[in-house]
């Protein structure tokens, strides 16, 4: 369902990667293979800790050069797991963590992501990624899904060392292409992120897989689906 009329004015559409192009949960048949009945509880704890995790770091020192408090997505996500571990009581082994590490940097993409993406790239339409994710887990995800040749930019938060929802985290998409944030379709599975990028002025899509309820507070996306094809609906 969508909010506005087709989206014209769009110049870039711009994917969050984590749960938008890459399932964050594929990473649950690894863990409930090394943790037998466990693996759907330990990849949602996991998932939930690093997000809570992002946010302690950029509310604790919200500063535009840079927090000081500042960590790669990457060591986010192993300390992540480690407290889910220890959270679910879990025994901890430098081989399971290193193992469901490896899985993290090649997560499975959503079957409908390169049709998608050719799609856009017939169209002429600039594309990217913009992620909490470091450079090279992003580069490894890309490339594990065979996504590279379709994507005009892969933009990392590191750049700034602020985590979504900063407006400094955002700002990088309108920097890199040099245009404004209407012009650009910023499309998330992360609600939050799509009500952070609203906020900011983007148009957004939020993509909707799991059925969630919306955000009950901001506005509302300006487009909403359940998969990405969403995307080519909005562009019309």
């Amino acid at each position: 369902m969508s909010t506005i009329q087709h989206a014209s004015h769009i110049r870039a559409v711009v994917f969050d990667a984590y749960g938008t192009l890459f399932d964050v949960y594929s990473i649950g048949a690894l863990a409930d293979k090394l943790y037998p009945g466990q693996g759907a509880a330990l990849s949602v704890l996991w998932r939930d800790k690093q997000i809570e995790y992002t946010r302690l770091i950029s509310l604790s020192d919200p500063n535009p050069q840079g927090s000081r408090h500042y960590q790669s997505f990457w060591d986010i996500t192993r300390a992540s797991l480690r407290y889910a571990l220890a959270r679910l009581g879990l025994k901890h082994t430098t081989a399971h963590e290193d193992a469901l590490m490896t899985q993290y940097a090649q997560l499975t993409a959503f079957p409908e992501n390169l049709g998608v993406l050719q799609a856009l790239r017939q169209r002429g339409v600039a594309t990217a990624i913009l992620s909490n994710g470091s450079t090279e887990m992003l580069q490894s995800a890309v490339h594990c899904a065979g996504m590279r040749e379709l994507l005009s930019a892969v933009l990392s938060v590191d750049r700034v060392r602020q985590f979504k929802t900063t407006t400094t985290s955002y700002q990088i998409v309108t920097d890199h292409f040099g245009i404004a944030p209407a012009e650009v379709l910023f499309v998330s599975s992360n609600a939050w992120d799509a009500l952070g990028a609203t906020w900011f002025g983007f148009t957004t899509l939020w993509v909707n897989r799991q059925g969630l309820p919306a955000e009950t507070i901001g506005p509302a996306p300006h487009h909403t689906g359940r998969d990405l094809t969403a995307v080519l609906q909005a562009l019309g």
